[in-house]
């Protein structure tokens, strides 16, 4: 008999235990990833590597307190747990594309694509696939047509519009401003060089004079596109560069004695990632002058709700190891744009029947008025065939060493949807 009962108390032991273990092994089975194409190796490294610190603290908060931000009282399903998957594609297209099939077999519902060339590359694939999207890289081509990889800061010609306004606006002379393009020599770049841009810089006064492209990370300095741009009498310089195609274009320009506090006055102006808060940093007071259109508030502007969210969680999962390049904020976001979908996707269809499609046409066009805490130049508001999340754009200029906000303009959807 006591060899019986301790048989049984045995077996009550052994199943409670299993019982414990599939238990928990049952929440955490219930997970939905985040993340896609990471382009850590290349021009973009700096930035991406912050979009990826970004992401993986912004899943770090979610699993563990439920909330989606500091001021939302929305929550995320408890029984639902977040797990980030990313590669580096390396800033190559063909490497993007196969890590896409990879994470997709994996069962991923959402993604996100890192630099234009890879937009270009993945962009009819993941709408044919019904997958939403986020990216880092914003351009006209995204609407050529609209399909599902959305962005959350102004698209370059929109960005250098809002630029142009504002200088126009400043403008004091009696003739006409002449204004170029100094952009990269890639897909980037060139996707400013569309007649949408060009005529309606004309439009608004300006006289349009022609084209010089750079590298996007200069071997040497570019020094004959600057002496063109000098020769033809620029007042305005407008091209899409990253820092590291920006930073040596302006030192070489106040070597050659050009810029707004130079001998020869001209402006230089940039949609993101020609970040302000970068180029300053790095610059200093060599850069003033120096204009960006669509960037994000710089990190140490703690009064805004969403940059002090920023900074908390760093402070929680990494102290004394501070990420400060701005584009940890856009990770944040892309997160935050990510599992919202999700999150609205679920209301609509259960855990077990979601795919990409569901969550793009349940999720992702659901997304209203999504506030970022202030990131973002206005809250995001997506929909079918509407890819463009604001309708603002942020300017800043570097003054006297400093990001100074110089306002926010109007988007003008200069490149109309096809």
């Amino acid at each position: 008999m006591a060899r019986n009962k301790l048989a049984l108390i045995a077996c009550l032991v052994i199943a409670v235990v299993a019982l414990s273990l599939f238990t928990v092994r049952s929440s955490y089975a219930k997970t939905l990833y985040v993340g896609g194409t990471m382009a850590l190796t290349g021009a973009y490294a700096e930035d991406t590597a912050a979009v990826l610190a970004g992401y993986q603290d912004y899943v770090k908060y979610v699993n563990e307190t439920k909330n989606l931000a500091p001021w939302r009282n929305e929550k995320f399903p408890s029984d639902i747990s977040l797990e980030l998957l990313w590669r580096d594609d390396e800033l190559k297209p063909p490497k993007a594309l196969s890590i896409y099939e990879e994470l997709k077999a994996k069962g991923m519902l959402v993604f996100r694509c890192s630099g234009s060339p890879q937009a270009l590359a993945l962009k009819d694939r993941l709408f044919e696939d019904g997958f939403g999207a986020p990216s880092m890289a914003t351009g006209p081509y995204l609407l050529t047509p609209p399909q599902s990889v959305f962005t959350y800061y102004p698209i370059y010609t929109d960005s250098l519009a809002a630029v142009a306004d504002w200088f126009m606006e400043n403008w004091k002379e009696k003739r006409k401003p002449r204004v170029a393009y100094l952009t990269a020599d890639n897909a980037m770049g060139r996707s400013i060089v569309v007649p949408e841009l060009t005529n309606y810089l004309k439009k608004v006064g300006y006289e349009f004079v022609g084209t010089q492209f750079v590298p996007l990370v200069p071997t040497s300095p570019p020094t004959t596109q600057l002496m063109w741009l000098k020769k033809k009498k620029v007042d305005l310089a407008l091209g899409v560069m990253i820092n590291p195609g920006s930073q040596p274009t302006v030192k070489e320009m106040v070597r050659l004695g050009m810029g707004p506090n130079q001998p020869y006055k001209i402006v230089f102006g940039v949609p993101a990632p020609g970040h302000t808060a970068v180029f300053a940093a790095a610059m200093g007071k060599l850069g003033d002058g120096y204009v960006c259109a669509g960037s994000f508030p710089p990190m140490d502007q703690l009064s805004i709700p969403g940059i002090k969210f920023c900074n908390d969680l760093q402070n929680k999962y990494h102290p004394g190891k501070q990420v400060t390049h701005i584009m940890y904020e856009a990770g944040i976001i892309e997160a935050m744009t990510q599992t919202e979908a999700l999150r609205l996707a679920m209301q609509k269809v259960p855990f077990e029947k979601l795919t990409p499609r569901a969550v793009l046409e349940n999720g992702f066009y659901r997304i209203k008025g999504l506030e970022t805490g202030g990131m973002t130049s206005t809250p995001l508001t997506y929909g079918k065939g509407d890819i463009e999340g604001i309708d603002k754009v942020r300017v800043d200029q570097v003054q006297n060493g400093k990001v100074v906000k110089l306002g926010s303009w109007p988007c003008r959807h200069l490149y109309k949807r096809k």
